[in-house]
This record gives C-alpha cells, structure tokens and sequence, in this order.
C-alpha cells in the first residue's frame, strides 16, 4: 500500500505564516522527481508548532496541489488520543491515503498504554494507518511484540516508519508480523538499503526534500534488482544524510531548501537558523552532491 519515496515535507513560512506558494513549489518538485508520496504535518513539517488550524489547511493544501498524482499520507499524531482521532478523522475526509501517527511523546506511555491509543485511534478512524516510532525524539520505543499485535488486531494498521535507527528492531518486528502484508519504511536515510534488505518497503525521507530522484532512484534499483545501482546511490548519499542531521531537523534540510530556491530560511521558535559553522559544511556536501547551492536572499 505504501511503497516507494515517500518525502517528509518541509512547512515553508514567511513573515511568521504558512507558505502556501512555496509549498507549492515544493509539491511540484517532488512530483515532477518520481516520489511515490508526500507526508505533510510530520516532524520534518514542524507539526509541533503549527496551530490545529494550521495543521488542517496545510494537509487539505497538499491534498489539493496533488490531485491525485501521487499518495498523500498525512501526520495525524498527537500526545493527546483525541487529538489524534480528531485529525486522523480530518485527513480521511480530506482525501488523504493515509495517516502517519507519531507514538505520544512527552507522556511516556507504557507498552500497554501505546496500544490502547494506536487502538483507539484505528477503531475510531477508517483509514490506513502507519504507525510512526522515533524514540529519539519521544522518549518512547514502540517494541516489536506491541507492533505485531496492533497489526493483527486493527486492520487498518498496515505499515510503520522506524527511525529507530536499529536494524535488529526492525527485523524483530518483521519477524514478529510474520506473513501478513505489512509496510515497513526507513526513518533513517542512511540505512534506506539496509531496510529493503530485510524486507522493508521504502522510506520517509527528509533527504528527498532536496534530491527526491536520487532517493526514488535507490528504491527503484532495489526493486528492480540492481543492487549493483542502489549501493552506489546508498553510499553517495551518506554525507549529506549525515549533514542534514548535524542540527536539529528540520534546520539544516530547511536550510538546504532556501539555498536550493525552493523555500525561505524561516523557522518558528524554538528552532533557531544553522550555526555559520554547520552551514558551510552543510553547503560543502550538497555542493560535492552536485546540488546548485545559491546565495539566501
């Protein structure tokens, strides 16, 4: 259901607003680069400072500048389990394809406590849902054994991103599923091909927000059998995956999409612009990507 490049959109702002000619753009590069999809309102979209409101338009904006041309699979999660159904519900009557659904942060729910809201969740909205685990920024891990049974118990839970970072995980949980369909995607763009290798589907991506069809490329080669291709397009990603991580994301791959033309530099509070620092090594490697930097306006 969900395979492929699936781009983790950056939320352009200007003057303290949403962008929305500048998302466009966005939409539109990732489209005319082969992306199977495109997930707003995720963390690389700064979902947390984006008013309810906001969360609303920006998801039934990329939804309308899609129209149909690729999936939509938009973020829905919450800290909060009304929250969640109330925007997953949103999404579904928009027209998105899907919900991606962070694990509560902040709380720090127990095992149990994650299944019941992922349960809740999936009861209340129909809808596919993927399941979303990024410990590093929650403060929790969706295990594997909580995975499965969620899979066996919701039938409109069918895939998860794992930015766990952890191959072991992610093939515990793939060992867990068992034979049933189920989408797993890299979280973490340097181990896209480590991911398919054990039986992953694809990825969400923040790197293809500025090289969509390399990334494309990679899963294309990969299912095409040519891993010959996907490990030379893996390995000539792996600085510049590493230096849109050496600050906060989404800061560096906003910052990379300013220089590229496709976006203003502007964040919102408390995310605060690149050091000049990590900014001219971030410039050096899209450079030796052979990506157009350019001077910020």
């Amino acid at each position: 259901m969900f395979e492929g490049c699936y781009t983790a959109l950056i939320t352009p702002f200007s003057g303290g607003s949403v962008d929305y000619g500048s998302l466009a753009r966005c939409i539109e590069f990732q489209i005319a680069n082969g992306v199977s999809g495109v997930v707003p309102c995720g963390t690389t979209g700064e979902s947390a400072t984006l008013s309810e409101d906001e969360h609303r338009e920006v998801i039934e904006f990329t939804i309308r500048t899609v129209k149909g041309r690729i999936k939509v699979l938009a973020g829905t999660g919450s800290n909060c389990t009304e929250t969640s159904i109330r925007l997953t519900r949103h999404a579904r009557a928009a027209g998105a394809d899907g919900a991606l659904l962070i694990t509560p942060y902040y709380n720090k729910p127990t095992q149990e406590g994650l299944y019941q809201h992922y349960r809740t969740v999936a009861e209340a909205c129909d809808i596919p849902i993927v399941l979303y685990n990024v410990p590093g920024r929650t403060s929790v891990n969706l295990l594997p054994e909580t995975v499965a049974r969620l899979a066996a118990d919701c039938k409109n839970i069918v895939g998860l991103k794992d930015a766990t970072g952890s191959l072991a995980q992610a093939s515990e949980t793939l060992e867990r599923i068992g034979n049933r369909e189920f989408d797993l995607l890299s979280g973490e763009d340097g181990i896209v091909l480590p991911i398919l290798s054990i039986g992953g589907k694809g990825v969400i991506s923040v790197f293809s927000n500025i090289a969509p069809r390399s990334m494309s490329d990679l899963v294309s080669a990969w299912n095409a059998g040519d891993l010959a291709g996907a490990r030379a397009l893996h390995l000539s990603h792996l600085d510049l995956c590493r230096c849109l991580f050496i600050e906060t994301n989404p800061v560096p791959v906003k910052t990379a999409a300013s220089v590229l033309g496709y976006c203003r530099e502007d964040l919102r509070l408390p995310l605060v612009p690149m050091g000049s620092a990590n900014k001219q090594r971030l410039f050096a490697s899209m450079k030796a990507f052979g990506l157009p930097v350019r001077e910020v306006e």
